[in-house]
């Protein structure tokens, strides 16, 4: 008598590991476009999001008792706008994302992030539409920046609306 039973693979036994899209959290009209993107983008793959906001360091060291808080109230403001985000992103992919408040300056703390959570994936951000440029953080990521970036950085035209995200998502 012959076994016909196929036995699997590791390839077969082991999950596949949950692609983490990282939109960065700020007050620009782009946050919308990267937001949705990333949304759609987890959804159809299987995915989720993250998000992550970065409050600035102050200037005010001798005027320790106002900077602390001014940081306070910036860190509950981050707080539920990162809320607020996050019912959207349930909304949009029937998960809830992971959230991440983390102060200091901003590049750092998203190569930082990336860095201690193995499960991001992808970068995504949304291209300014002002004359000015993309963006900070695209232009230090597509610049200097690029040889610290160990995941894709994907970049999303920050004008499109929810019509043309949908269509290419």
């Amino acid at each position: 008598m012959t076994d016909t039973t196929q036995s699997a693979t590791p390839e077969q036994q082991a999950p596949k590991p949950v692609r983490i899209f990282l939109v960065v959290v700020d007050d620009s009209p782009e946050l919308k476009v990267a937001l949705r993107y990333a949304c759609l983008r987890a959804r159809k793959s299987g995915g989720k999001v993250a998000l992550l906001t970065v409050l600035e360091k102050g200037e005010m060291q001798h005027w320790l008792a106002v900077e602390n808080l001014i940081r306070e109230e910036q860190r509950a403001e981050a707080e539920q706008m990162l809320q607020k985000l996050a019912r959207e992103v349930n909304q949009l992919t029937g998960t809830l994302p992971a959230l991440y408040v983390r102060e200091g300056n901003r590049t750092e703390e998203v190569l930082a992030l990336i860095g201690e959570e193995p499960s991001i994936s992808i970068l995504v951000l949304a291209a300014g539409t002002d004359p000015e440029g993309p963006g900070p953080l695209i232009s230090y990521y597509t610049g200097r920046g690029l040889g610290r970036l160990h995941i894709p950085l994907t970049i999303v035209p920050g004008g499109l609306s929810n019509e043309e995200l949908d269509a290419i998502t």
